[in-house]
This record gives structure tokens, sequence and C-alpha cells, in this order.
């Protein structure tokens, strides 16, 4: 094929012209749909409903949730009291599809319980892994065959390494919800305004930014585990995170130590915050009857 997208000009080596002309998205996998559903609880309707009636509204949620919350070929959903005035109860819902999580909204919606929860506000996205370092390997390799960017024959060879990396990432893309005690959530974007724009830097850049910044991540290993799942298209920002950990303490220091490494000092927006406890199906009634 001819080297129609990769001339080699005077002084440029076969890797100066495979950066100037590769393109700039990096390569990514993605696997769980999730959703979380964030929401308030109607306390004075609540407490207006007699002993065997809360009881029996209970008893129907729990049910249902226990069913949900196990975890069955990447189906699972968590439940979890909510800190502060944000709202009550997060749902977290991981599944196949968006259709699943649709049938899972659905079915909460219809539980008696429903008739007592207001949504305050939720967050669609999948669970998405950045392949930084192999995108610019791929790129390279398939330059140096001669290959036309965005032809069929480029097509091709970027579906037969997505498909080895999605088996070998398979625990990463379709992960379970860790059982650990506190979750934190939050959205965030790339900054691309004002004297800075992470959608104008270089693939090599942003990749060598990026390794950097997981560097800080995986000193947490032990004590966090981190889900992170892709929303453009899909929501207000671009990411959400997922935190798990034993102690809420974790997040703080976690998530200060990475403003200071380039990525979040120069290109990080965050959105709001959520931290709450876990809550177990059969553990609900103790937390709405107070």
């Amino acid at each position: 094929m001819a080297h129609q997208f990769w001339p080699i000009m005077k002084g440029m080596t076969p890797e100066t012209v495979t950066a100037a002309a590769a393109p700039a998205l990096p390569l990514t996998l993605e696997g769980a749909s999730v959703l979380h559903q964030m929401m308030r609880f109607r306390r004075a309707a609540w407490r207006a409903v007699s002993a065997d009636g809360r009881a029996e509204i209970l008893a129907e949620a729990a049910a249902v949730l226990s069913r949900m919350e196990t975890h069955a070929e990447g189906r699972e959903s968590a439940l979890y009291s909510l800190l502060g005035h944000k709202g009550d109860l997060l749902v977290v819902h991981f599944r196949r599809s968006f259709e699943e999580l649709n049938q899972a909204e659905i079915e909460l919606a219809r539980l008696r319980l429903g008739d007592y929860l207001e949504p305050a506000t939720s967050y669609l996205s999948v669970v998405e892994l950045g392949l930084y370092e192999s995108s610019a390997k791929v790129y390279a390799g398939l330059a140096s065959k001669g290959i036309d960017p965005n032809s069929e024959e480029w097509k091709t060879g970027i579906e037969e390494v997505l498909a080895r990396q999605r088996t070998a990432m398979a625990p990463r893309l379709w992960p379970r919800i860790p059982e650990s005690k506190y979750l934190c959530f939050y959205p965030m974007d790339r900054r691309r305004g004002e004297s800075v724009n992470w959608y104008r830097e270089s693939m090599a850049d942003r990749q060598r930014m990026m390794a950097e910044h997981g560097l800080v991540g995986r000193r947490y290993a032990g004590e966090v585990r981190q889900i992170i799942s892709g929303s453009i298209g899909f929501d207000d920002w671009e990411w959400g995170v997922d935190l798990f950990a034993e102690d809420p303490l974790v997040f703080k220091r976690l998530i200060y130590e990475m403003r200071f490494d380039q990525v979040s000092a120069l290109y990080a927006l965050f959105g709001s915050f959520y931290v709450g406890l876990r809550v177990l199906a059969a553990e609900l009634g103790g937390l709405l009857n107070f």
C-alpha cells in the first residue's frame, strides 16, 4: 500500500512521522455499563406509614435488592448510605449493557419503597481502560507497514489488538463491586480552556503525564480500589471515578497527593464528591426505621 499519509520528509525519522500523523485519540477498552443513582428519602411520608406497612415494604425491597447485589456474570448492585446533604441513598449498578441498566432502574422504581425515594441526581458511564502506551506502539507498528490511518486494513489491525486486550483485561473490564465499607464517587473532566487544553497536547505528552499520574495511584493499591468509567457522550462530565476503601481518610490522602502531579494540577476539573457507607439489603430496615 502506498505511504499516502506517511511521507518521510528530509530530516524526519519514521518515529517522528508516526508522532506527527498518528491519531490523537488513544485506544480504549470498554466493559461494564454503570449507573449511579443518588436519592433522597421522604422521611415524613415514611413515618406516616404503619409499622406493619413499613415491614411489608421493607421485606419486598430487601428481597429484590438482595438478588440485585448478588454477583452474576457482571450483573451486580450495591447500596450505600450517603453522608451530607447531597442525598440519603446511593445505589450503584454494574450491568452488561445499557438495556440491563434500564431494567435495573425500572425494577427499583417499581418497588413500593420507590414511593418514598426522590431522585437527587444520577450518573451514567461505562468502565473504561485507557491504553496510552499500547496506542503509541500499535500506531507505530501499523505505520511501519505503510498502512494508512483509518483504512480498512488499519481498522482490522486495531481491532485485532483490542480483541487480545479485552481477553487479557476481562477482570478489570467486568469487575465486581468491592465489598469495602466506604465508597467515594466523583465525576471529572480534563481542562480544555483558559491557558491549557488537555486535548491539544500531543499523544506522547499525554502518555507521559498519565504514566506519572498512575504511579501515585499504584502506591495506594493495597488500601483503595479504583474503578474508572468513561462518560463522554453519556453524561455531563467526561469520566466517573469510584474509590473503595475500609478507611475514608485514604480518599483524602490519595486525591490530595494526586493534586500535585501535572495531570491533576494543570488539567483536572472535579465535580461533586459523594461518600457513602455500604449497606446490605438485609440491613435496609435498620437504616430507614429510625
